[in-house]
This record gives structure tokens, sequence and C-alpha cells, in this order.
């Protein structure tokens, strides 16, 4: 039973394949080429899919809570109708009337990215489908993932708590892309949290409210 986990990178996403031990790397274009994958079972994402159309995701802020230290690698999803900004001072206004809040930079460089997803995974959306945070992944397969993953610390952590589940280091060493280590490490988390997600004993935080296009709010790991 294989499984895709999926992480965004410059404009496209790195893809990392797991069937049993064995995973392997590679780049997709976009959204619509991710769902297109045929022989997997489960696509886990990072990148929020319900969303919103008015306040906060209770996903979110239970995840941040679940995460002493590294919180703020849990962006707050952007609420649905910012979807159909084109600027970001439109995206700030268009946030702050649907919410009362503001927009950061980092999550409106996101935006493209939920957009191009959430009109790939279609009506009703695509159900091998769901979202997950590597972070959430990572203190799951190893307590010891303390360190930010950009630094060497961090991404040894990272290594030696995949290691276990899957061969991360040939994955590595085979990838002929140019990946950065952090997008490749966290599509492999991503991976290995669809394979929890395909044997049924993956654990997940948010109230599984659906959104207005029929998305749960929901992360998974």
């Amino acid at each position: 039973m294989a499984v895709l986990g999926v992480d965004g990178w410059r404009g496209a996403w790195v893809a990392a394949r797991l069937d049993g031990r064995s995973v392997t790397l590679w780049v997709l274009p976009d959204a619509a080429a991710v769902l297109a994958v045929a022989d997997v079972d489960v696509i886990a994402i990072d990148m929020p899919i319900g969303l919103s159309d008015d306040g906060v995701r209770t996903c979110d802020v239970e995840a941040r809570r679940r995460l002493p230290g590294a919180a703020s690698s849990v962006f707050p999803a952007p609420v649905r109708p910012i979807l159909y900004a084109t600027t970001y001072d439109e995206a700030r206004t268009t946030s702050l009337a649907a919410s009362g809040r503001s927009l950061s930079v980092q999550t409106f460089g996101l935006v493209p990215a939920i957009r191009s997803l959430d009109d790939a995974l279609g009506d009703p959306p695509d159900p091998r489908v769901h979202e997950v945070h590597p972070e959430l992944t990572f203190r799951a397969l190893d307590g010891r993932v303390i360190d930010r993953k950009a630094s060497g610390s961090g991404l040894a952590q990272r290594i030696r708590a995949l290691e276990p589940v899957m061969d991360v280091l040939d994955a590595l060493a085979d990838d002929r892309v140019g990946l950065p280590v952090i997008d490749a490490l966290d599509a492999c988390a991503a991976a290995w949290s669809a394979q929890r997600i395909a044997d049924g004993t993956a654990l997940s935080v948010g109230d599984d409210v659906r959104d207005a296009r029929g998305r749960p709010m929901r992360i998974r790991w």
C-alpha cells in the first residue's frame, strides 16, 4: 500500500512516495499533478485545506498547544474570502473585515498554493487528501526532536526520527533534483502521517467541522 506525502516548495510541490520502507522523492508542478498521482491510497499535504469563513480554526489553536517551542511553525490559516484577493493590501482588508484579524506576509505567500489545492480538490473533495503538519509528525515519531529544523542539530534529529520507519537517507542520497533537505524531510514526515491515516492509526486535532466547500478543518498525523 503506497502513500504520498507532499510539501510546498517554490511554487511547486515536493512529493515523497512511501511504499513499505522505500521512499522516493520527486517534484510535482502543481496541485492538479499531485492529485493525478493514481497509485497511492492516501495523500497527506502540509497545507491548509478546510478554511473558515470568519475566524480562527480550532485545529490551528490545538496544534500550537501541542508544539511548545515550535508553535510559530503553525501559520494561522487564512479565511476563505482572501483566496480571491490579488494583492496583499486587499487580502489584509478582506481578512480584517471577515475575521477581525490582519494577515501576515508569510501567510499571504501561501495563498496561491492554498487556492490551487482548493481548486484541484473538486466537489466533493478527493477523499484521499488530508491536511497534516510535519512538526506534529516529528514529535510523534521521536520526542527528542526539539531544535529548529534549519539548524544542523534539528536536521539530524528529524533524520534520526524518520530512519526507523523509512529509508530516508537512501532517498536523500538518490535525490537528483537538488531539493532542500528541510522540504524533503517535511514531505517524508507527511508520508509517514499518510501511512498512519491509511492504517487507521492517525491522530488529529480540530473539531472536524466542514467549511463552505465541504473540506474538514482538521490536521492529522
